[in-house]
Order: structure tokens, then C-alpha cells, then sequence
């Protein structure tokens, strides 16, 4: 089990580091954005299409990295008022539900978008960039997802049975 640890470990520093840098990539466009409409006043014509996909990749895999911190927005108000055991089959569904979504809709659905568009060359604009591959960000933060998920699934229903064990 402790491989599993690690392995969990490396794929969540990878993570992280993927979007530290994405974000670092974004932030820099948008300066040399400014800077080239300002400063210049001849505004650069691919910036804002790179400051769209960078946003892309950064609002998905920013949602795998919160759900693994468990620091995603919720309205948790009364799901706080429930006792404990009534709270943890709670969170059960709430996980089962996102990793279900995740790896049907992202994962199965995202692969599909990406090979129908690679398949059919499209393009963005400024950049020439294939957009499949703008697109893989929907099956790569599914990916995370569906993992992270299964694995606050596990964790919860594991809680889940030790209380139901110890009556």
C-alpha cells in the first residue's frame, strides 16, 4: 500500500507543478498583453487566444488540485448540522457522484472530444495550435478527478464501516 502512497504523491506534485505553471504562463501573457497594447499601442494578436486556453487548463486542473485539498466551494451548511454518520453517507454520495461524472463525462466524453477534433484538424486562429490539444485538459483533470474521487470515496465509506463495525 505505501506504492500506492507514493505513486499518489508524485502524481499530485506533478499536478501542482502543471498548474504553478500554467498559471505562471498565464500571468506573463497577460502582462506582455498589456504591455503590447498600452505600452506599444500595437496590441499582440495571439495573446488573448493563449490567455483563453491557458485559462482553460487552469480552471480544470485547478478543480482536481481543490478536490484533493478538499478545498472546493460547497454549500455545507446543513450538511454540517447532520450528525457524523449521516455526514459521512452524505459525502459518500457526493464522491461516488463525482467520480462517476468525472470518468464518464470527462474522461470517456473528453477522449472522445479530442480524437473526433484532432481527427477532424481544427485549428485555433492566432495561434495554429490543433485545438485537441486545448481539449485534452478535459480528460487529463477527469483523470484527477475520477481519481481523486475514488479515493474520497474509499476513505469516507472506510470511516463509513469502522462506525457501523464498532456498534
Amino acid at each position: 500500500m505505501s506504492w500506492l502512497k507514493t505513486l499518489k504523491n508524485i502524481l499530485d506534485r506533478a499536478l501542482e507543478g502543471l498548474v504553478m505553471v500554467v498559471v505562471a504562463v498565464l500571468v506573463l501573457d497577460v502582462l506582455w498583453q498589456v504591455f503590447t497594447r498600452f505600452i506599444l499601442n500595437d496590441p499582440s494578436t495571439w495573446t488573448e487566444e493563449l490567455a483563453v486556453f491557458m485559462l482553460i487548463w487552469v480552471s480544470l486542473l485547478g478543480a482536481a488540485v481543490a478536490l484533493n485539498r478538499g478545498a472546493h466551494l460547497g454549500i455545507d451548511y446543513f450538511v454540517g448540522k447532520l450528525p457524523y454518520k449521516a455526514r459521512l453517507s452524505t459525502e459518500v454520495v457526493v464522491f461516488f457522484c463525482v467520480a462517476t461524472f468525472s470518468f464518464l463525462v470527462m474522461i470517456l466524453g473528453g477522449l472522445d472530444l479530442v480524437a473526433s477534433t484532432l481527427e477532424l484538424g481544427q485549428e485555433s486562429p492566432a495561434l495554429r495550435v490543433k485545438m485537441g490539444y486545448v481539449y485534452l485538459a478535459v480528460p487529463i483533470s477527469g483523470f484527477f478527478l475520477t481519481l481523486y474521487g475514488a479515493i474520497g470515496l474509499v476513505e469516507r465509506l472506510q470511516r463509513l464501516f469502522s462506525i457501523v463495525n464498532d456498534k
